[in-house]
């Protein structure tokens, strides 16, 4: 597309005004743009996933390349995808002058932002001379004009203006992790550097550009609310993150379902359909079957939004993961059989691999064991997903129920480890075609984890056999302890840089 051209109040009314108007309009708009692009650096990344069919190995690399934003001496915010299994991360100059090499220092994923330095710190003096630190906007309201900030090759300075339509909470980069963001209606253009752009307001930082769609016009932009959160907790070098309720819920729309809740016509509420075992809920003595009528004073509706005092009405999970930090507490208001209860939850952060299958695995190997062939995984999210768009169709059904009922596991398992498939081997044969099995027991030791999958194999029974059993299989495998050493030792030579991984 051509550069979008920017029509000036003034240069409309040129007609009405004198010419100097206009000219002095331009020349502002040229100068704040020049002052924005000193606030801006480009970010380049280069990064490898893991396999998941093959957890010993990486996928090709890919690099990907946006605008940060300097918010402190030497400190760059950006989005966390940008950093998310980087090898190497890089500023570079708006004028492609100067390059350096960079680090993270404060990442959240889920909330789709990280904070980065220069990695030699001697370094960053020289680096960013002639740059200017960017100013935090006020929060904007339904209607006003924001900026969104594009710099094409050659460093000149491109500004699309959007209005602020709606606020809600919305996930721009894991599916299921929501955070307060504008949609913002601005037609965008092809330019350089249009992964994560600077939102301007009044000439500060009002937000961060996440996604676009095409067809609607609308851009997904992450608050200036949740941008302030992340860089005060990640001021004094220790980020501790959004903390979670760990609570699901439902509306309470249908009359008939209210009476059962025995809710008054005039009381909002949500209906509590699950309480994650060991979150803050959990803890504080939140129950299934709750209705959860205010949080911190704000009642919610039977839709469960609440009326936030600058953006109108927002979603209740807002209360949690846009006002509060790790540690903080929050007053839930419950009904409970009829009757109101007052609760104090302390809120934490659930640790992504603290649950029986999590949701993302960055910047972390896959944990993994290849016996004899047989190759034996830990279930995660994005082994699901590898199943393609409708994976929570397509997976398996026995993997998707360990995923969605974690309750139904978690006594038994602290992660589901599964037989993925195996490699065709003298030790495998007849096995070929097993896979997507959850195992149970190995020598008739219970699999907790891959670490006791790696330990139950080093001790064989009395016939130097291995016996896997499989749970809801009534077959059992048998693996000549031999024949799989010697397979391991002809794959190590073949190619496989390491057997297992239990980190």
């Amino acid at each position: 597309m051509k550069p979008l051209l920017v029509i000036l109040l003034g240069s409309l009314l040129c007609c009405c005004k004198p010419a100097s108007t206009s000219t002095d309009s331009s020349e502002a708009t040229s100068t704040l743009n020049s002052e924005l692009v000193r606030s801006t650096v480009r970010v380049n990344s280069t990064s490898q996933s893991w396999s998941p069919a093959q957890p010993w190995e990486k996928n090709p690399p890919s690099s990907l390349r946006s605008l940060g934003v300097i918010v402190k001496p030497g400190q760059i915010l950006t989005s966390a995808e940008m950093v998310a299994n980087a090898t190497y991360l890089e500023f570079e100059l708006i004028d492609s002058s100067k390059t350096i090499e960079a680090k993270t220092i404060a990442v959240d994923y889920e909330a789709n932002l990280a904070l980065l330095s220069v990695k030699n710190e001697g370094e960053s003096e020289a680096f960013f001379a002639n740059t200017t630190p960017i100013l935090m906007a006020k929060p904007p309201t339904m209607g006003d004009n924001l900026h969104i900030l594009q710099v094409e090759d050659n460093g000149t300075p491109l500004m699309t203006d959007g209005k602020l339509q709606s606020v809600e909470l919305s996930a721009s980069f894991l599916t299921g992790q929501s955070f307060l963001s504008y949609l913002v209606k601005a037609s965008m253009q092809s330019a350089a550097s249009s992964f994560s752009l600077p939102v301007i307001g009044d000439g500060k930082l009002a937000g961060i550009l996440l996604s676009y769609d095409n067809e609607d016009q609308i851009s997904t932009v992450l608050s200036i609310d949740v941008i302030q959160h992340f860089l005060a907790d990640a001021a004094d070098g220790d980020y501790a993150g959004f903390p979670s309720l760990g609570v699901s819920i439902a509306a309470t729309k249908d009359p008939i379902f209210r009476n059962f809740l025995k809710l008054a016509p005039e009381q909002g509420g949500i209906f509590i359909s699950k309480v994650r075992r060991g979150g803050s809920a959990d803890q504080a003595g939140v129950k299934k079957g709750d209705v959860l009528l205010a949080a911190d004073g704000f009642p919610i509706d039977r839709l469960g939004y609440y009326q936030h005092p600058n953006y109108g009405s927002v979603f209740w999970g807002n209360l949690v993961k846009g006002e509060k930090s790790a540690g903080d507490t929050i007053k839930l208001s419950i009904l409970r059989n009829g009757e109101t209860q007052e609760i104090t939850a302390t809120l934490t952060r659930d640790n992504p691999q603290d649950v029986l299958v999590p949701q993302y695995q960055f910047d972390r190997a896959p944990n993994f064991l290849v016996k004899g062939g047989l190759i034996f995984q830990e279930l995660n999210r994005p082994l699901l997903e590898a199943y393609g768009k409708e994976w929570t169709s397509r997976a398996p059904l026995n993997l998707l129920d360990a995923y969605e009922n974690p309750d139904k596991y978690e006594d038994t398992y602290d992660r589901i480890i599964f037989l993925s498939g195996s490699i065709p081997t003298p030790a495998t044969v007849g096995y070929e075609s097993l896979r997507n099995l959850i195992v149970k027991k190995v020598n008739g030791v219970e699999i907790k984890d891959m670490k006791s999958l790696t330990e139950a194999f080093k001790k064989p029974n009395k016939d130097n056999l291995h016996s896997i059993e499989f749970l809801d299989e009534d077959f059992n495998v048998h693996l000549d302890e031999s024949i799989s050493n010697m397979v391991d030792a002809a794959l190590l030579q073949r190619g496989l840089n390491t057997l297992s991984r239990a980190e």
